[in-house]
């Protein structure tokens, strides 16, 4: 069954924080025209900090869980892959035959975090921030 939403696909290495931030984001704001994913080459489990920056924004991770391109390839019309990491990025066009527009907005990855507790926790906040304005000036068409 259709929604007649587009489709949209965030990349990345892991899919353990900044792909599911961003589609937890697109979620939030966009889902009235878009239908959000995500997937990481690699996909390891979501992060803790992941699951304690968003819930500090107001939004649950719950039934988010880290997915492969495979789950999509070829079974979800995606309109927009959006690629967060360089690495994924590097790596996207043997993997992303779909003819979808793809962007890149590479952010840092917070899961690299090093230092104490609240150190990381900052990371992770700054990156939230930057992924959740991104998502905002994009769906108002400032960026692409």
């Amino acid at each position: 069954m259709t929604t007649g939403k587009q489709h949209v696909i965030f990349l990345c290495t892991g899919n353990s924080a900044r792909s599911q931030m961003a589609e937890a984001f697109l979620r939030k704001y966009g889902s009235d025209r878009f239908e959000p994913h995500s997937a990481g080459l690699e996909p390891r489990d979501i992060h803790p900090l992941t699951h304690r920056v968003m819930e500090e924004a107001g939004i649950s991770l719950e039934g988010h869980y880290p997915k492969t391109p495979d789950e999509f390839l070829g079974k979800v019309p995606i309109r927009h892959a959006i690629v967060v990491c360089e690495r994924a990025e590097r790596e996207c066009p043997r993997l992303w035959p779909f003819g979808a527009t793809v962007y890149s907005w590479p952010f840092d990855d917070p899961a690299a975090a090093e230092g104490t507790e609240e150190e990381q926790l900052k990371v992770f906040r700054n990156v939230r921030d930057a992924i959740e304005r991104r998502i905002r000036r994009w769906l108002d068409g400032e960026v692409a």
